[in-house]
């Protein structure tokens, strides 16, 4: 399992889903099956899990690592958007929690072949889920100067995204852009060597970010996803999400605090009208983050960020 993924903040995640034996959970980012084990054990000896992930290789993995807990593991080939009709097909009118893991697995950077790093020589796919239409490709070959600066600026929030834009719109004129390592070192020529040497990440870190989360859509099915999620827990449920980078913590942090508010009168009514009841109860105040420990045990943790609301 480990040699997979190795799941971050899971000590974490299980203290806020607070589970309970018998309980129904949805682990929406199965990965590496390291956190849905983790529930497995915890809701026993009757309880549910309903593991979901657009990754194939994912669901066959989860397969095997979660082979004692059939038949009270329900495994769904979908994306996490999805799972309020997922919940609803399988007859249950809510669940007690909800867990959101919205980084990449370490099988899909350094395993699954589809050009998530930039450290290799891959396809440049990036796609989470192999059967989707567009690939990094198509947006870096066809996509205008204009909507690759827009991306680059937006999604990987590259200082310099309008110089690679233009470097890759010529590098392209001649020959399609194909694999990751011909984009990753077509972005570091663009960027100063000087510069370059000074960046404590390689120059192409942002923009296959930006990338990634074009193809994949991620920031649209976050924003989607967070209200439905609240939707679909019991009464006392809890949602909680593991995010990797300030765009998607930004949009948890806004969301929960927009279904924790009590009034939606505008901020200079002098009287409360709306009779307003919060959705939710914010149950990390301030952002929880890895400790140093799991961080040197594995530095792809280093970056998480834990939020989490219990339902009303």
């Amino acid at each position: 399992m480990a040699d997979y993924h190795i799941s971050c903040m899971p000590a974490e995640a299980v203290h806020y889903l607070n589970l309970k034996p018998g309980g129904v959970y949805v682990d929406g980012t199965v990965g590496g099956a390291g956190h849905s084990r983790l529930i497995c054990k915890g809701i026993q000896p009757d309880g549910l899990l309903i593991g979901i992930d657009q990754d194939l290789d994912a669901i066959r993995h989860a397969r095997e690592v979660l082979a004692p807990f059939f038949p009270r593991v329900s495994l769904h080939h979908d994306t996490f958007s999805h799972l309020d009709q997922i919940i609803h097909a399988l007859g249950l009118d809510g669940v007690d929690g909800i867990l959101l893991d919205i980084g990449l697995s370490r099988h899909q950077l350094e395993g699954s072949g589809r050009g998530f790093s930039f450290q290799r020589d891959e396809p440049l796919d990036m796609r989470m889920n192999a059967e989707a239409e567009m690939t990094a490709a198509d947006v870096v070959n066809h996509w205008d100067l204009d909507a690759l600066i827009r991306i680059f600026r937006d999604y990987g929030e590259e200082r310099r995204a309008r110089s690679i834009a233009r470097a890759i719109v010529k590098a392209r004129a001649r020959q399609p852009l194909e694999s990751s390592k011909t984009l990753a070192d077509l972005i570091y020529r663009s960027v100063p060597a000087a510069a370059a040497r000074r960046q404590k990440i390689h120059p192409a870190t942002r923009v296959f970010q930006a990338l990634r989360i074009t193809v994949n859509r991620e920031l649209d099915r976050l924003e989607r996803t967070l209200p439905k999620a609240v939707d679909c827990l019991n009464p006392g449920g809890r949602l909680c999400v593991l995010s990797f980078h300030s765009l998607e913590d930004r949009i948890v942090k806004q969301t929960f605090r927009e279904m924790a508010r009590t009034c939606t009168c505008p901020p200079r009514a002098p009287v409360c009208t709306c009779r307003g009841k919060a959705r939710v109860n914010v149950l990390t105040r301030k952002v929880v983050r890895p400790t140093a420990a799991e961080i040197e045990a594995n530095p792809m943790a280093r970056s998480t960020r834990l939020r989490a609301v219990e339902k009303c």
